[in-house]
């Protein structure tokens, strides 16, 4: 699993030109879904990305989790996080896991996440979705388990 994990100070996602879901202070996560990942790794992201201290403390060092500062998390797919653009002109993504499994290994990635105090809200997915946020530092983490 690899995910995009950006601090915003907001977040959206529309679809078909309808907001689906928004959220404030947090977390947005990109989360792409490869083959042979497991419901173990879902849960371990899962797990870093609520106690990942990338939020600023009362000195401004980035020394709060999502959970310390009670943020909220906005998670959704983006099986184009698993493009190899090594070769040639066109990504390719024969690595990324097929939507059925995909599809299973998101959703619970997002039920692991609910089960915190935290407010989570997602895309919508292998829908073509509009995605908007505010970038907060910036502070932008890749992370793959």
């Amino acid at each position: 699993m690899k995910a995009v994990v950006q601090r915003v100070t907001c977040a959206w996602v529309e679809v078909e030109g309808k907001k689906v879901s928004e959220i404030g202070k947090g977390a947005l996560v990109l989360l792409g879904v490869a083959r042979g990942d497991t419901m173990d790794a879902a849960d371990r992201l899962c797990e870093k990305i609520l106690e990942l201290r990338f939020f600023d403390d009362s000195e401004g060092k980035l020394n709060l989790s999502l959970e310390d500062i009670q943020g909220s998390l906005l998670v959704v797919s983006q099986f184009t996080l698993l493009g190899d653009c090594r070769k040639g002109r066109r990504p390719s993504y024969s690595q990324a896991a097929p939507a059925a499994e995909a599809r299973e290994l998101y959703a619970r990635f997002v039920e692991r996440c609910r089960q915190s105090r935290l407010k989570v809200e997602e895309g919508v997915f292998q829908a073509q979705m509009k995605v908007g946020l505010v970038n907060d530092g910036p502070v932008t983490l890749l992370l793959e388990i």
